[in-house]
């Protein structure tokens, strides 16, 4: 207990926690609110994943943000994005109380949120990197995953539940509130520390560095490779599909969506407190293949039963395997990144996440034409086969007992 605790008594870590909790909880509820929204006012599974996509669509630039996070600081550039936040939310709420929020408004705002959304994570684990010392880094980095994963629990069922209970209008000044907390905490957090190293040096040179270096170390390619497959093809039916399997598939309301966003949640903060409790001996590598495995197996078993109970089950062992393949696959890229690379070895890692988008767009014409069990089978089937091809491709690096980043977490 007093090592999980130790990242608290540095004080911007004490400020930084709820800061992050709460942009958090306020991420989720608007998600699921606005993905609602969407899908109710629209009728279209298709506007419903284009909004789903622009959520994401800052991926493709979060490494910029994180060499501009070098240069301008850390604190800087998470303030900044938080304080906007808080304005386009304030706007939406604006919006809902006067019952003037049309579609439109929702894909505009999301589209800028959605630019700077993705770079809050490299923000948040550049400045524990920052303020945490190297022997208590890897707790804090556990706390702070947990905590997110607890976030997204809390907010899927606040996120609908309450829009069922106090209305649209009442659950977005409530998220308006969180992202102003969070903008005020996160003006407590540490200042940027300016290094010497490399002080000249072009920003797109520093992204063509770290792409060549990735490109060169096998268990970093695999670990890349593994996390864009399952952002393509396992995250998008509980990243913006389940509006859609809670309203067609089961024919339930905003409480079952809150339901079902919270099973899988909660399967992830398990998984999370098991790995950071060190109770499981795994292999990293090895880990995140078998368990990336496992959660397309569990997606596969989600889109074939229509059965709601069935369904919560299979949701909350997806989100259980996801935390033991996503925290392994973490550990894998640190072990195998130079200490002066992990800052931008992990802001090119965002890059992974622009498979959610392109998966989400692709899904929707699929589930128009085919069906949706049918898209779930394609997606899972294919994502099945390239990890097996991802182990094969790689297995020096990943599967044999002598390689580097095959030691036990802990």
């Amino acid at each position: 207990m007093r090592s999980a605790l130790a990242p608290f008594q540095v004080r911007s870590f004490r400020f930084q926690w709820p800061a992050d909790l709460a942009t958090s909880w306020a991420i989720e509820m608007e998600t699921l609110i606005l993905g609602w929204f969407v899908l109710t006012t629209t009728g279209s599974v298709q506007q419903l994943v284009l909004f789903g996509a622009l959520v994401w669509l800052g991926s493709l630039f979060a490494p910029l943000f994180g060499v501009a996070g070098d240069r301008i600081g850390h604190r800087t550039m998470l303030c900044a994005t938080r304080g906007l936040y808080a304005v386009l939310a304030s706007i939406l709420t604006v919006l809902t109380l006067t019952e003037a929020l049309l579609p439109w408004h929702v894909f505009s705002i999301a589209a800028i949120a959605g630019l700077l959304r993705p770079s809050d994570n490299v923000m948040r684990h550049a400045l524990v990197g920052q303020t945490i010392r190297a022997d208590a880094l890897m707790g804090a980095l556990a706390i702070s995953r947990t905590t997110a994963d607890s976030a997204r629990l809390a907010g899927a069922l606040a996120g609908t539940a309450g829009v069922a209970l106090i209305g649209m209008g009442a659950a977005y000044v409530l998220v308006t509130l969180l992202y102003v907390a969070a903008f005020v905490l996160s003006l407590q957090v540490a200042g940027h520390r300016r290094t010497e190293s490399e002080p000249n040096s072009h920003p797109l040179a520093d992204l063509k560095d770290t792409f060549a270096y990735v490109w060169a170390k096998p268990d970093l390619l695999a670990s890349f490779s593994l996390a864009f497959l399952v952002n393509l093809l396992a995250f998008p039916f509980v990243l913006g599909l389940l509006p859609y399997v809670a309203k067609v598939i089961y024919g339930t309301g905003q409480a079952g969506l809150g339901y079902l966003a919270a099973a899988f949640s909660g399967g992830a903060l398990v998984g999370s407190l098991i790995v950071g409790a060190n109770r499981l001996r795994l292999q990293a590598p090895r880990a995140m293949l078998i368990m990336g495995a496992a959660w397309f197996v569990a997606t596969l078993l989600f889109g074939l039963i229509p059965v709601m109970g069935a369904g919560l089950v299979l949701l909350f062992i997806a989100g259980f395997v996801q935390s033991l393949c996503l925290t392994p696959l973490a550990v894998v890229m640190l072990r195998a990144s130079d200490d002066h690379m992990r800052g931008r070895v992990m802001g090119i890692r965002m890059l992974g996440v622009w498979g959610l988008p392109l998966g989400l767009l692709a899904a929707g014409p699929l589930i128009a034409w085919i069906g949706f069990p049918a898209t779930v089978l394609l997606y899972c089937g294919l994502g099945l086969a390239v990890t097996f091809a991802i182990g094969y491709r790689w297995r020096s690096a990943l599967w044999q007992p002598t390689a580097r980043a095959n030691a036990h977490i802990g």
